[in-house]
């Protein structure tokens, strides 16, 4: 049962949270294995599931830097590494780099370009001296420092730049799995028994209950709970952000929500609620573009306000969705 004066139209099936988080599971298992095989071939693109700790620490040309870079920079933070064979202090600072990208666990991806192969890029990086080390979040690029640092600098400055891909655009990384270059799995017995349920399958299907039943308060504590002791669970985070949607929007009134978001059109409160209320019906490109706009005109606390719901609504939608990627890369260019 869905609150009166709302259509979930375009927007993902509460009723079907379950069933989409096992869709999205597959599916990332089938990416993970185009993965594996990118990063045995020295390469990789941009890809929304399980990769081996070999695909962290790629080779960049100027012939793939859009998909290697910018189109996978909307997932994960790219750090590039400009570097040449007859650098000696590149031969310092490139190991340390690949072994703090890696120990980031996907939170970061390292591109390594070879200057003197890519001389384009140089050039349009306005590069005087290497190594020099930038990195692209969401499309935009950000310079972060030239020559060899301390290790305990560029530990902080690494850390720094995960902290605002998270918080100002949402980007958590990539998942990685240290198992993936190893032997393939036995295949499973055809009378193997059917695997035990999940420890969380009851609460999950608590809050499917509760959703059908209209009870938003009761669905939003049932994937909290869940999320207490698995923060990372992509099915009750989905949930609650859903959740959490229709139970601000259930006592609207819409006509007098777009009303006051037209006569105000740099008022933050009014143009966030207007936005949920442009998701719920499913326009969700109206939604992003309505908080990307209003994020350009604001400051200080009322930006920060404004981004962050902004960032609710990319988790009701799922980071796969390509409206997503391309809000985030309208986002960075209004805060940059």
């Amino acid at each position: 049962m869905q609150p009166r004066n709302m259509s979930m139209s375009g927007v993902v099936d509460l009723a079907a949270v379950k069933a989409a988080g096992e869709a999205k599971a597959k599916a990332e298992q089938a990416r993970a294995e185009a993965a594996r095989q990118a990063g045995q071939a020295g390469g990789a693109g941009p890809s929304a599931g399980a990769v081996p700790p070999s695909a962290l620490v790629i080779d960049v040309d100027e012939a793939g830097f859009e998909r290697d870079v910018l189109q996978l920079s909307a997932e994960v933070p790219v750090v590039l590494d400009f570097w040449a064979e007859w650098c000696e202090p590149c031969k310092q600072l490139s190991p340390l780099l690949e072994r703090l990208t890696v120990e980031a666990n996907g939170r970061l991806v390292l591109a390594k370009v070879d200057v003197d192969a890519n001389q384009m890029l140089m050039q349009q990086f306005q590069i005087q001296g290497i190594p020099a080390v930038f990195a692209v979040v969401a499309g935009q690029v950000l310079p972060l420092f030239q020559g060899v640092a301390p290790e305990q600098q560029i530990r902080e400055t690494l850390a720094q730049l995960v902290q605002v891909a998270e918080e100002r655009f949402g980007i958590i990384g990539i998942e990685v799995d240290p198992n993936a270059e190893g032997p393939a799995p036995a295949a499973a017995d055809a009378d193997e028994a059917e695997a035990p349920a999940g420890p969380y399958d009851a609460l999950l299907e608590a809050a499917v209950v509760a959703l059908d039943a209209g009870d938003l308060g009761g669905a939003v504590q049932a994937y909290k709970n869940v999320l207490a002791d698995d923060p990372l669970n992509t099915e009750a985070k989905l949930g609650l952000a859903q959740a959490e949607l229709l139970a601000r929007v259930q006592h609207m009134n819409p006509q007098a929500v777009r009303a006051a978001a037209a006569e105000n059109p740099k008022d933050p409160a009014a143009q966030i609620a207007a936005a949920d209320l442009d998701l719920v019906g499913g326009h969700v490109e109206d939604a992003f573009g309505r908080l990307v706009d209003t994020v350009r005109v604001t400051f200080g606390e009322d930006r920060d306000a404004v981004r962050l719901r902004l960032l609710e609504l990319f988790e009701v939608i799922g980071a796969d969705d390509p409206r997503v990627s391309a809000a985030r890369t309208a986002l960075a260019r209004v805060l940059f």
